[in-house]
Order: structure tokens, then sequence, then C-alpha cells
């Protein structure tokens, strides 16, 4: 405005005439011809010299209203300068303010896309920390069912060996007892607790797997995001006085493989919410590790007590049965005594009636010589003869005695092998057992 106010006083100070209106266009000024008569008259001067003064040449008031035009067209170019002075100072604040606030919210959507990106890296970190931990405990658990599936062999063994050794029992003690019942159930119990912890340690090494799959899955996306972060975070440092900057027309375009906010992440999100459920499932693994190995033990501990329980009734039984033979070997061995004394007595007996029946037949033989008449059947020959039958009958009854005993003998021999034989069947049971 204040140019403004000089610019017309200078015009004013130029202008010979009254100024015209200020908003008269500023126009080219057409070039006239002006047409002069000649003169032909007496008093007129007429000749080739005067005639090439006079040939285009403009009047005064168009003089004047040619410079009033100049003076309105330098006018007008210089309000229409000002104001467009003043419009470029104007839009040059604007523009200097609005590049400003589209890098300050540039600046803070990577400032909020950080904080975003280092959320999930430190979700991921967690969730890697957690697994590498998870499986460090899951592997100690698999090695516990290792040591486990390794120490079934040793009582899986003595059971077998236990039921080889009893095949070895003599008949009829060579029996399916309540001991061979409970081995072959401790020896069927161990098969299927070796069969169990293979399938348990078949489903702790796929889940080992699967625990380093999905941990692999988070290092990937946690080593993108680290990258990601570490660009953005170089791309929030850039500034106007930043020296490594230049123009790349080319990267103002959107590319059609790039992620949207939600499906990024949505797969963040669902690689750990993947590798928390495998956490799970390793955790509720390693619990039902613990309970097999719990149930096993108490498994394998309950059998033992019951075939060493069915072996020490059985021991007892054998050991009862042995006393129970050997007191009627006792016994055995004692009427076989007794009774080979009887038959030494029986046949001294038969032997001492061998005398008075000579007696006795003698007598009678010699009475049957007395002369005639004499040869009487008196009381003395009856006697004699009564005698003799008598004896006769004795020594039959205790010949038959003495067979009876004889036999007797021979039986109470054959117990006495069987009984001692039985011993010793009884004393291999009880040994072996």
């Amino acid at each position: 405005p204040a140019g403004g106010a000089g610019a017309m006083a200078q015009a004013k100070a130029l202008m010979t005439k009254e100024p015209a209106p200020q908003s008269v266009p500023v126009s080219e000024l057409t070039r006239k011809v002006c047409e002069v008569a000649l003169n032909t008259g007496p008093d007129s001067s007429s000749g080739l010299i005067t005639s090439g003064f006079r040939t285009a040449k403009h009047l005064t008031h168009e003089w004047h209203q040619s410079n009033s035009d100049l003076y309105n067209k330098a006018f007008s170019g210089c309000e229409r300068g000002q104001c467009n002075r003043a419009e470029s100072k104007e839009l040059s604040a604007h523009a200097a303010a609005t590049a400003q606030r589209a890098q300050q919210n540039s600046t803070a959507a990577l400032g909020q896309r950080l904080q975003d990106i280092y959320f999930w890296k430190s979700e991921l970190q967690r969730q890697i920390e957690d697994l590498d931990a998870e499986t460090s405990l899951l592997a100690a658990q698999k090695l516990r069912l290792e040591r486990a599936l390794d120490a079934t062999a040793v009582p899986y063994a003595i059971a077998t060996d236990n039921l080889q050794c009893r095949e070895r029992r003599q008949p009829p003690d060579l029996v399916n007892d309540e001991v061979e019942q409970e081995l072959l159930k401790e020896a069927e119990l161990i098969r299927n607790i070796q069969e169990l912890l293979k399938r348990t340690l078949s489903q702790a090494a796929n889940q080992m797997r699967l625990n380093r799959d999905h941990k692999e899955i988070c290092e990937m996306d946690c080593s993108d995001k680290v990258e990601t972060y570490n660009i953005d975070d170089k791309c929030g440092r850039y500034s106007n006085e930043s020296t490594n900057i230049q123009f790349h027309p080319s990267s103002v375009k959107y590319e059609e493989s790039a992620s949207t906010p939600e499906t990024w992440a949505k797969f963040t999100h669902d690689n750990i919410y993947r590798a928390e459920r495998e956490k799970l499932a390793s955790i509720n693994l390693r619990a039902l590790i613990d309970s097999i190995l719990h149930d096993v033990s108490e498994d394998l501990r309950r059998q033992c007590a019951a075939v060493n329980e069915a072996f020490v009734r059985r021991c007892e039984e054998l050991d009862d049965a042995k006393h129970n033979l050997e007191h009627h070997l006792k016994n055995v061995l004692r009427e076989i005594g007794d009774q080979e004394a009887n038959i030494a007595a029986l046949k001294k007996a038969i032997k001492d009636k061998e005398a008075p029946v000579k007696v006795a037949q003698t007598r009678l033989y010699d009475r049957s010589f007395r002369p005639n008449v004499e040869l009487c059947r008196d009381e003395a020959q009856f006697r004699l003869i009564s005698e003799v039958e008598e004896l006769t009958e004795t020594i039959e009854s205790l010949k038959q005695k003495l067979l009876e005993s004889e036999q007797s003998l021979k039986n109470l021999e054959d117990a006495r092998m069987d009984l001692e034989k039985e011993i010793a069947v009884k004393r291999n049971s009880i040994f072996i057992d």
C-alpha cells in the first residue's frame, strides 16, 4: 500500500491532464494514420518539402491519451505484482506450514507404527523365549522317559528269567500257581508300559519338533519386525536438514503384494496364537508324562509287591509241605525199623517153634512103635496130636504174619522213597522260588 501511494503521486506529478480512472484497462494503442488535405489554395504552402512532415503524426490529445494509458498500464502492473507477491508469500507460508504439518503427521504415524512393531516384536520375543524354555523342559521329560524305558528292561528280564527258571520245577510242583500268574501279569504289565513309554516318547519328539518349528516361525517374524523397526526408526529420524535424503519418484506407489494393517496384525497374532497353543500342548504333555511316570512306577511297585508276596506264600507252602513230608519220612523210617525188628522177631518165633514141633512129632513117631495093644489112643496121644496141630497152626499164622510184615516193610520202603523224592522236589522248588 505504501508503494502504491508513491506510484500514484508520481503519476499525478507527470500527468498534464486529468488522470484517467484506475479501472480503465490497459490496451495497445493503434497506430492512427492522419490524412492531411493538400493545400491547393493560393495562401497555402504546397510542395514536396512540407508534405513529408505532416504524414502519420498524432494529435495532442492522442499523445496525452497514450501517456495516460501507459501510466494506467504501469499502475495496474504494479498493483498486480503486489497482489501476486502477497499471494505468493501467503502460498509459500501455507505450503511451508502444510509441508511441516504433513511431515509432523508422517513422523507421528511412523512413531505410532514403531510402537505397534515394538509391541508385536516384544510379544514374539516372549513367545520365542517361552517356547525355548518349554522345549528344554520337554527335552528333560523326554530324557526321563528314555531312562524309564531303559529301566523297564531289568524287571522284564527278571520276570522272564523267573518264568524260565520255574520251568525247571519237577512234577508235581510244575503247576500254574499264583506265583506264575503274578509273574505273567508282571511281564504283560511291563510290555504294556514299554509300549506306552514308546508312544509317549514319539509324542514328545513330535511336540519338540512342533515347538522348534513355531519358534522358527516366530523368529523369522521377529527378525522381519526388527529389520522393519530399524528401517522405520531411520525413516523417523530423517529431517529437512538430513544429508542422506534424495528424490525417489518411483517410490510413490503401492506395492501389489503389500499387506494391510489388519492382515499384518492378524499374521503376527496368528503366529503368536499358534505358538501359544503349542506351548500349552507341550505343558499338558509334560504333565501327562509326569502322570504316566508316576502311575507306571506305582503299577510296577504294586505288581512287584504282589509277585514277592506270592513268592513268600508259595515258599511258605513249599516249606510247610517239605516239613510235613520230612515228618512223615521220620515216622516211616521209624516204622521201617520197627517192622524190620518185627520181621526178625517173627522169623525167630517161627524158628523157635521148630524144636517143639520136632519134640511132639518125635514123640508121636516113637509112640507109633508101641507093640500090640499098647498102641493105644490114650490121652497122651490126643494131646501130642493136638500139640502138633496147634504148633502147625501157630507156625502158619507166624509165617502169614511174616509175609504181611514183609509186604508192609516193602510198602514202607516205597513210601520212604516217594517221600525222599518228594522232599527233594520240594527242596528244588524252594531253591528255585
